[in-house]
């Protein structure tokens, strides 16, 4: 019993050291200010003072805001329905999902722009698409885990009986049951949209990252700073989400 008690809180301490330890170091990095000495704000000022920062970090947080959108809208009905008939596919889909981890990111990159409409392959929008396909493996398990865990059956009849339908039944009954997995989707997702760099750079767009990569030339200290944010505020953001669900949903109990 005692070393059940110790195992969880000595697992989450060196899971937060090999987090945790990297990101301050990087940080302390970042405030060095080697014309001057010691430590200061210039190179987080002049991150946020650059000409295009706010035009790459809006249009890498539109980017995977989209690819959050294009994830539960495509995953979540489909796992649903997956649980609910017991379809024999699902083996099928569940190793399927599986290969964006095997597949090279060039085999795939070329391979999946070409398979795209053509009014999208020659926009920026191809991108969510590609990053909702290498965020398949993470989302579909996530998601498929909280499925798993709820008797979804019951609810679903529940609600079919009460005179849902099955937009409404997944919105306002299937989704905030499974709120965590759906949390951990959204992050997963997004993070991995946001940051995504190799499929960016085949493709030859200009994101967050590939314009972090190009002023990192000019100020390494400077690009460190950014990726620091880049880290930093999606955290918080997504934190503040977490937060507030709860409360919404108490709220709409009430």
């Amino acid at each position: 019993m005692k070393s059940s008690k110790i195992a969880l809180p000595l697992t989450l301490a060196i899971l937060g050291f090999f987090v945790f330890v990297p990101m301050l170091s990087a940080f302390e990095f970042s405030i060095r200010t080697p014309a001057k000495g010691g430590y200061g704000w210039d190179n987080y000022i002049w991150a946020v003072t650059e000409e295009e920062f706010l035009h790459y970090i809006f249009r890498s947080g539109g980017l995977a805001f989209l690819t959050v959108l294009i994830t539960l809208l495509l995953l979540v009905p489909t796992i649903t329905w997956l649980h609910l008939v017991q379809s024999p596919l699902r083996v099928a889909i569940d190793t399927v999902s599986l290969l964006p981890l095997v597949i090279p990111v060039v085999a795939f990159a070329v391979g999946a722009q070409i398979s795209l409409p053509e009014f999208i392959q020659s926009t920026v929008l191809e991108l969510p698409f590609l990053y909702f396909v290498l965020a398949l493996p993470y989302a579909y398990r996530s998601l498929d885990i909280g499925l798993n865990a709820i008797p979804l059956k019951t609810l679903t009849e529940a609600a079919r009986s009460a005179g849902a339908n099955w937009v409404r039944t997944i919105t306002s009954v299937i989704i905030p049951a499974i709120r965590s997995s759906v949390m951990a989707t959204i992050a997963i997702t997004f993070a991995l949209s946001i940051g995504e760099y190799t499929l960016t750079v085949l493709l030859h767009w200009d994101t967050f990252p590939t314009w972090v990569t190009y002023v990192a030339q000019d100020n390494i200290l400077g690009a460190i700073a950014i990726s620091m944010m880049s880290l930093v505020i999606p955290f918080v953001i997504l934190t503040g989400i977490t937060l507030l669900l709860p409360e919404r949903s108490n709220r709409g109990r009430r």
